[in-house]
């Protein structure tokens, strides 16, 4: 009699404890780890009338979407209707409306509907995301110093302009592209690296299907330059049955950019590259910032 006693007493105290814990707010994992409870069972006993503090409860919001779904099921509403309608998963849906009655059954246009619906509520989600992620990264480089211009425009150059062959020696700088951004950021880094107007040349490399006259119109009004600093417009002729994708209005080919008398940036160039190489590869990262 005595030892069921002091079990029962053992048992109070330890309530005591789980009581005082439960109402500074701590949840049931806390509870049992502070108290070493490993029974479940033994645990609700503990704990018998204690409501949960309010930051263990689910948000607000997963309820509010819960009873606004078992509205629209109410109203008729399909799974993949009230999915369109508040974008959360079918998965949920189930689990919140189950016990309602089914929606009549619909018809195959109805389906086709929904779905067309469906697929435009997730290409309009996809798109604001990406718009979102590209703006959050085009403030990560809002900012752009010297160093940061030179480093940039000798990779660009080594992307996309001409190099020198073992087999064809030809130290110039020669820029090509037909994106008018990458065009102003590389003639940007010319500035940079004190090469004067006078000694930059350009001319338009275009298939002859396009509107040659735009294309070079707009080249000139893009960079600003004279229409004497541009030489003779290449064209290039291609196959009728060659199925193109660069056609259209804003097809305008590309721009080459030449600098006269520029064997001397060439080599420097080139050697710049192979130090961004060597330093990018170095396990020491000595020259990393």
């Amino acid at each position: 009699m005595t030892h069921a006693s002091g079990k029962y007493a053992d048992f109070e105290r330890l309530r005591e404890q789980a009581v005082a814990l439960r109402r500074e707010g701590l949840s049931r994992r806390q509870i049992r780890d502070r108290l070493h409870v490993g029974n479940n069972d033994i645990l609700n006993r503990l704990l018998e009338g204690q409501p949960p503090p309010e930051w263990t409860k689910r948000p607000r919001a997963k309820d509010d979407l819960r009873a606004r779904a078992r509205e629209l099921r109410l109203q008729g509403m399909t799974y993949d209707q009230i999915q369109v309608e508040l974008g959360c998963s079918k998965g949920s849906i189930s689990l919140w409306v189950r016990d309602l009655p089914k929606p009549p059954r619909r018809t195959r246009e109805d389906a086709s509907a929904i779905a067309k619906r469906g697929w435009e509520a997730t290409l309009l989600r996809r798109e604001t995301e990406r718009r979102r992620t590209r703006e959050a990264a085009r403030r990560e480089t809002a900012t752009l110093s010297d160093r940061e211009l030179f480093i940039a425009g000798v990779g660009l150059y080594w992307a996309e302009g001409t190099k020198s062959k073992p087999y064809r020696r030809q130290e110039r700088v020669s820029f090509i592209n037909s994106d008018p951004d990458m065009i102003s950021v590389f003639l940007a880094w010319l500035r940079l690296m004190g090469v004067t107007t006078e000694r930059i040349r350009f001319h338009v490399h275009i298939h002859e299907s396009a509107d040659i006259a735009q294309a070079e119109d707009f080249w000139a009004e893009h960079t600003g330059a004279h229409a004497s600093r541009f030489g003779k417009t290449s064209v290039k002729k291609h196959h009728p049955a060659t199925n193109r994708k660069n056609v259209g209005e804003i097809y305008r080919g590309c721009l080459v950019i030449h600098v006269l008398q520029s064997a001397e940036l060439y080599r420097r160039i080139e050697g710049w590259w192979y130090g961004i190489v060597g330093a990018a590869l170095s396990p020491e990262k000595q020259n990393r910032t």
